[in-house]
């Protein structure tokens, strides 16, 4: 039987912050347009609050492939969490596993958008912030700009990448849909064969890489007790009951919820601010070391991060120099 290609379109949910990178998106959207698929994103949306974040989430959810477009400035503020509207986007199209792409500017081009439009283009009140989502971004798919078309190249090579992904389902006109009725049930034999075999293959995986002993050093705890001491955190004043947001460090708000953290820090809705704030802002920077892993939990829409075995035994390192102490 002859195999029929589909002429898919692809939803990209195109993520930002606004005014200082109007041009830049609206390159991005012409060339998905040009390319033949459908540009979402910010302009459907009012100003930040919960209800928006949760249309947010929908249309992630509904897209096909996630764009971010990372500027000089870090974004609107979520109370709750202390993170920008723009760093939620992201983290959670990446615990959905949605195909993402990013483009982030280049630092010398910034410095010359800053002297020729002012400062309004450059982050006053979360730089720190802005440095470690920056970090996050560049350690995944990513790349760099200086103009337009830079910008365009990318939206360019990245959809042509993913247009050959069979697992994409996109859009596909009704005509292309007649087409090919005689592979459907085929199709969905083969699809169902292979999601079969992934979550076999997935089950494989998570038992033998959870059976070697850790043999993490005192030396290396060290050292990562020392990181950890100098990555400051800004706590808001909504999660203190404080006149206003104090810092703190990485390592005294692991170790000071540690009890918080073994049980699992979850993205429930109702759950508080405080646990909002763990799960958002804290648990995404202890993962980066080991520390906690994001997983699904059966049979709820909600998400959990849970200590791996290397911070049960950082956590176990930490009170035996307790005691020894003592």
């Amino acid at each position: 039987m002859e195999l029929i290609q589909l002429k898919r379109k692809f939803q990209i949910f195109v993520s930002s912050t606004f005014q200082d990178l109007i041009d830049d998106r609206q390159a991005a959207v012409s060339a998905i347009l040009k390319a033949g698929h459908i540009p979402a994103g910010m302009e459907l949306f009012t100003s930040g609050d919960k209800s928006q974040m949760e249309t947010i989430r929908k249309w992630i959810d509904e897209s096909d492939i996630y764009m971010l477009i990372l500027g000089g400035r870090y974004g609107s503020i979520e109370s709750s969490s202390g993170v920008s509207y723009t760093e939620l986007e992201y983290d959670y199209a990446i615990e959905q596993d949605k195909p993402l792409f990013s483009i982030v500017i280049d630092e010398d081009t910034l410095e010359a958008r800053v002297k020729e439009k002012g400062t309004s283009l450059m982050e006053k009140e979360n730089p720190k912030q802005l440095r470690m989502f920056r970090e996050k971004v560049l350690s995944n798919i990513s790349s760099f700009f200086e103009d337009s078309k830079d910008i365009k190249l990318c939206v360019h090579e990245s959809l042509s990448d993913f247009s050959s992904n069979r697992e994409l389902k996109g859009w596909v006109a009704a005509d292309e849909i007649a087409k090919i009725q005689p592979l459907l049930e085929e199709i969905t034999r083969l699809n169902d064969s292979n999601e079969s075999l992934k979550k076999k293959l997935d089950s494989a995986e998570k038992k033998i890489g959870s059976s070697p002993k850790l043999t993490t050093s005192d030396d290396e705890f060290e050292s990562l007790i020392e990181l950890l001491i100098a990555t400051d955190i800004n706590v808001p004043s909504s999660i203190t009951g404080e006149e206003k947001d104090i810092e703190n460090s990485l390592f005294n708000i692991f170790n000071a919820n540690k009890e918080t953290f073994v049980t699992g820090v979850t993205n429930q809705s109702g759950s508080g601010d405080a646990a909002s704030f763990l799960y958002h802002n804290i648990c995404p920077k202890l993962q980066i070391h080991g520390l906690v892993i994001n997983e699904k939990v059966t049979s709820v829409r909600w998400r959990r991060f849970a200590v791996t075995k290397k911070g049960i035994e950082f956590l176990a390192y930490i009170e035996k120099k307790k005691l020894l102490s003592k």
